[in-house]
């Protein structure tokens, strides 16, 4: 699939082929876990909770009026999932059971007899404090539910904070052996972004060049999730962030570009020198912070493991640096079917330290992280002004370890 978008049927082919293994496979798994045997997750048209796009067979896109989803893990462990749709919503059949008799009841009549049908222990719904990806549930729809049901129902009920995350941050085999080639899409746009053809020094702006990749990626049928960023460093220049401006020789550049395709999203950072008159190849002390950038993502690497909160990886890897005298910044988030995605928080931009709530959430198996972090280097060609390298890749945690996703930089792009 390499460099080939698959047409818009195929790709419903192979997202629904990834919600069905995920419902007979993750789903029952990830119930048990949190101990919740049914899970209520209810939305509306255009607010819609933000775990139901995850639980739509494609092409399906939104809520309709009111839109409900139960699942129902039964004594042999595995899992009834239901619809609150009539039978004539044939794109859910295939996936979920429709249970509402709309002639003889009201949708919150129907979900009152499930539960009573079903006589669960603890019903899950999609409220938190703390993790806005698991708080779905609007306060209209929370009244209405409860409202609904009986008092002794309602004492079952919890929150599905963690089988919420759980859901969205785990990702199974089959959308894994996929990932590295949706990241070889955005990879491929940066190195054609950062090139000749279309940078020209002393013309093409930064600007020039963000809009030039969103336009690329939209060609392609498929769209970012966040405004494309295109930035550079400039010998003598104290803002090392300067965006809008005229791309110059020897200007360090950098990009922060994500896509979303096939449901899953990519967020990627690249570094790219354009090189002066007279000049065949990037200054060294360039070339070594670079080296140096690397080294921190190993060692960020190395401090990946499993059961391990971010806050515990983030102060490991930040003290591990400082033992080798590297000045470096770490801010890593998960990454899925949401680019800032659920799961634990490793530091952030603007907060080198401890993290509450998120950050003290546990690093699991199968899951996948924007490894993005940065590091300063006294550079001698540049007078020992401060250079640094900002570096962001798509990773998977897997086995014990960290793959990167279609591979990581290690060699500046040469703009010539």
């Amino acid at each position: 699939m390499k460099n080939k978008i698959l047409p818009l049927s195929k790709q419903a082919d192979m997202k629904n082929d990834w919600l069905q293994h995920r419902l007979k496979h993750i789903l029952p798994e990830l119930m048990q876990k949190t101990e919740i045997d049914m899970w209520i997750i209810l939305g509306r048209e255009y607010n819609e909770d933000p775990v139901m796009e995850s639980l739509f067979p494609a092409p399906a896109m939104n809520a309709s009026r009111l839109t409900g989803i139960l699942f129902i893990l039964k004594d042999d462990k595995e899992v009834d999932c239901l619809s609150l749709f009539p039978s004539i919503s044939s794109a859910f059949t295939p996936y979920y059971q429709p249970m509402w008799d709309k002639a003889n009841e009201t949708q919150w009549e129907c979900i009152n007899r499930i539960i009573k049908e079903r006589n669960p222990k603890r019903i899950g719904i999609n409220t938190s404090k703390n993790i806005a990806l698991a708080d779905g549930l609007t306060q209209y729809l929370h009244e209405e539910l409860f409202n609904s049901i009986e008092d002794d129902i309602k004492e079952k009920i919890v929150s599905a904070q963690d089988l919420a995350i759980g859901w969205l941050e785990k990702r199974s085999q089959k959308e894994l052996e996929i990932y590295p080639e949706i990241n070889h899409i955005i990879h491929s746009i940066i190195e054609e972004a950062f090139s000749g053809k279309i940078v020209k020094p002393g013309i093409t702006t930064t600007t020039d060049v963000e809009w030039w990749m969103m336009e690329k990626v939209k060609s392609l049928g498929l769209r970012p999730w966040f405004p494309f960023d295109v930035d550079l460093q400039r010998q003598g220049e104290p803002n090392n962030r300067l965006n809008k401006a005229v791309i110059e020789p020897g200007d360090l550049l950098r990009c922060d570009v994500g896509l979303d395709y096939l449901g899953l999203k990519t967020d990627t950072q690249r570094m790219a020198y354009v090189l002066k008159p007279g000049e065949d190849k990037i200054p060294e002390g360039i070339q070594e912070a670079m080296k140096t950038g690397n080294r921190f993502q190993d060692i960020v690497c190395e401090n990946f493991r499993e059961g391990r909160s971010g806050n515990e990886i983030f102060t490991a890897s930040i003290e591990q640096a400082k033992s080798e005298n590297i000045d470096a910044r770490l801010y890593t988030h998960p990454i899925g079917f949401h680019g800032h995605g659920a799961g634990t928080i490793i530091g952030m931009w603007d907060q080198q330290d401890i993290l509450p709530e998120r950050g003290h959430y546990k690093l699991y198996a199968d899951t996948c992280y924007a490894l993005e972090l940065n590091i300063s280097r006294k550079v001698p060609e540049w007078d020992q002004q401060d250079v640094y390298m900002f570096l962001e890749q798509t990773v998977a945690f897997t086995q014990g370890r960290v793959d990167f996703l279609d591979g990581r930089q290690t060699e500046i792009i040469v703009i010539r």
